[in-house]
């Protein structure tokens, strides 16, 4: 029996100086124009120059109004997942997944295009995080800010949502932004699908799911190796949050958070783990587990990822 390779599993290779050779993966253009069947229109712009980040921003084409005015919309700032080291927001599922929350909550998706692992090892796509919250904050202030954003998202109703690595992004941003100067954007909550959070010592689900076709136990151990600050472990808050450490006071100027899971994944202990050190610190928490279901199983699902659109509609409005 051959040994498992979870750099093959991903279709991945480490080059000699460190960086990746990642696998095609098909993506989407913007759409900044509206066209037939499709209900959002989308655009890139630029986050960083100098660090090659960007955004995609996504509307629905149909804006609902009162009074005959435009009705502002609820500002979801995006992090798609992939381990740290895959996808974007160009990516076709992570596009059609944005344009599905942008149409049928309605809100302004603003999806954050942060640097990847092991290139950029995490703090850096927290740092990218609070870029792009900073950026939609500018956009409020500037007479000449971007339009969609400015014009027709609500600055008073801003989510931030993450999808596994995305949501721990999601997590890590929101207690960064806390003692930023953010007026007139108020976060309102942290939205975690899935959310990828990691430890030491295995737990029941690591075990039970150790084989996972899509997510097996050595190959999160590989993305954590990767994603990580060199010469650490599992245990570094980034991985592990609910550890001691003064952090736990940052998380609790989190106001509320919605955490969504699936028994059959690999993560989910973790995820559980997470809503109780949430509760104890005081945050407002809506945890919203299924018993049956996978890893990723909303991407190839349409049930499950109504579903799961359903439950972040509830929560935002």
């Amino acid at each position: 029996m051959s040994k498992f390779d979870p750099y093959e599993h991903f279709g991945i290779s480490l080059n000699p100086d460190g960086t990746l050779n990642r696998p095609y993966h098909p993506t989407t253009e913007p759409n900044p124009e509206p066209s037939p069947g499709n209900p959002t229109v989308s655009k890139d712009v630029t986050l960083d120059k100098e660090k090659k980040t960007w955004l995609r921003i996504f509307r629905p084409t149909k804006l609902p109004s009162n009074d005959n005015t435009v009705a502002r919309l609820p500002i979801l700032i995006h992090f798609h997942y992939g381990g740290f080291i895959l996808r974007g927001p160009d990516d076709e599922f992570v596009h059609a997944k944005c344009s599905q929350l942008s149409s049928i909550i309605p809100a302004i998706v603003v999806a954050v295009a942060y640097r990847r692992a092991p290139e950029h090892r995490l703090p850096a796509q927290y740092h990218d995080g609070v870029d792009g919250v900073l950026w939609v904050k500018d956009q409020m202030n500037d007479p000449d800010g971007e339009q969609w954003v400015r014009e027709y998202g609500d600055p008073s109703r801003c989510y931030l949502f993450g999808c596994g690595s995305g949501a721990n992004i999601a997590f890590f941003t929101a207690m960064q932004v806390h003692d930023k100067d953010l007026h007139p954007l108020r976060i309102c909550g942290v939205i975690m699908n899935q959310a990828m959070f990691g430890g030491e010592k295995r737990t029941s689900s690591e075990l039970r799911c150790a084989t996972d076709q899509l997510f097996p136990l050595p190959a999160v151990d590989m993305l954590w190796e990767l994603a990580l600050p060199k010469e650490t472990d599992r245990d570094h808050r980034y991985c592990n949050p609910m550890i001691k450490g003064p952090h736990l006071n940052m998380v609790e100027k989190l106001k509320r958070c919605l955490v969504i899971g699936y028994g059959g994944d690999i993560f989910v202990d973790r995820q559980q783990e997470l809503v109780t050190m949430l509760v104890k610190r005081g945050v407002q928490v809506e945890a919203r587990f299924d018993p049956a279901g996978f890893h990723s199983i909303d991407l190839v699902d349409p049930t499950r990822a109504a579903a799961v659109i359903n439950i972040v509609k509830e929560f935002i409005l």
